[in-house]
């Protein structure tokens, strides 16, 4: 899969991610691109007042495509899902404040998908629910520009918003006709 764009954390002190040191593991997620027009599936997150793409990590063992479809389904409640085609590979080196390890290699997987025509219930976990996190349709212009005025305005941002940002500026420019 094409690697779309790779980011070293400034904590890091690492020029290029062959110069990252210490313990670090690598976290694999599936990342849904679903658009309809110019509208597209995303999460809003009240906590940080962020729009994100729908999905999450894999689990031990599991198949990519198959998180995928997994995490599309318990956060937005989306049936009958299909995956048209990959889109692409973002990478991120972030440090770890967990014990054992120093840093963490996430690796997002991006895939274009269709799916039903209604969602249906979430099942969203508990960080989740207590970030109010629920899915929505939006306009993709104003998705970016709702976490452009994030980033520049908000001191509670979270990290991914700028990963989240970067990826909407890309599906824009590489995936809508109109």
């Amino acid at each position: 899969m094409r690697l779309l764009k790779s980011t070293l954390h400034p904590d890091l002190n690492a020029a290029t991610p062959e110069e990252v040191t210490g313990n670090g593991f690598i976290r694999r997620a599936a990342r849904a691109i679903v658009l309809r027009g110019s509208q597209i599936l995303m999460l809003y997150t009240a906590r940080y007042h962020d729009y994100s793409i729908p999905g999450g990590g894999a689990d031990e063992g599991e198949d990519i495509r198959q998180a995928l479809l997994r995490e599309l389904e318990e956060e937005t409640g989306a049936h009958t899902i299909q995956i048209l085609s990959e889109f692409g590979r973002y990478q991120e080196f972030r440090p770890w404040y967990k014990p054992g390890f120093d840093f963490v290699q996430m690796e997002s997987y991006c895939f274009v998908c269709e799916i039903g025509e209604e969602l249906g219930d979430t099942r969203l976990e508990s960080h989740e629910l207590q970030n109010s996190m629920h899915p929505v349709w939006i306009d993709i212009h104003e998705a970016i520009a709702h976490n452009e005025h994030t980033m520049a305005h908000s001191e509670k941002k979270g990290l991914s918003i700028e990963r989240e940002t970067y990826l909407l500026r890309l599906i824009r420019d590489e995936l809508l006709t109109n």
